[in-house]
């Protein structure tokens, strides 16, 4: 009982600066639009760098999210299994991967959801200001080198087909 107590208390000290990350951010309304300002978005980016974390969750959609993140080095390489990704780069520049296999693949939070420590066989290329990354379901992905990039994440979970 004593281990499992343990167990527990250590797994919630270690998701707890990943859920800070995301956690309350602002319902996304089902009766009116919302708005960013760039401002908002350039001042979220600059609460990551000075944090030192590497994600601000903008608005909360249940099935869609609106993310700002800051990469330095390198992130774990992931792959999703329901979700879409739409990166719009706005600062800086990196080595993106994608596509191929995860290495020393781990099952993550959720169905389908695994991380690794790099990818295998994917196809890598410099990614800057400006660019736009489409990442589907099933392909893995992830920053494998930057100084320093900022980017507007936009994550949508699939629909069942009609």
């Amino acid at each position: 009982m004593k281990l499992l107590k343990c167990t527990l208390m250590a797994l919630a000290l270690l998701s707890t600066p990943a859920l800070a990350q995301t956690a309350g951010a602002p319902l996304a309304p089902k009766d009116a639009a919302v708005d960013m300002s760039l401002a908002e978005l350039e001042a979220a980016a600059q609460h990551l760098k000075d944090a030192g974390i590497s994600t601000k969750r903008m608005l909360e959609g249940g099935i869609f999210s609106v993310n700002v993140r800051h990469i330095q080095g390198a992130e774990t390489a992931l792959q999703h299994g329901r979700i879409s990704e739409i990166w719009v780069i706005r600062e800086g520049s990196g080595i993106v991967a994608t596509g191929g296999e995860l290495i020393d693949k781990e099952a993550g939070a959720g169905v389908g959801e695994f991380r690794g420590s790099a990818i295998r066989g994917g196809h890598e290329r410099l990614i800057q200001a400006g660019d736009v990354v489409f990442v589907p379901p099933g392909v893995p992905h992830g920053i494998k080198q930057t100084d320093s990039i900022v980017y507007l994440n936009l994550r949508f979970e699939l629909r069942d087909e009609d």
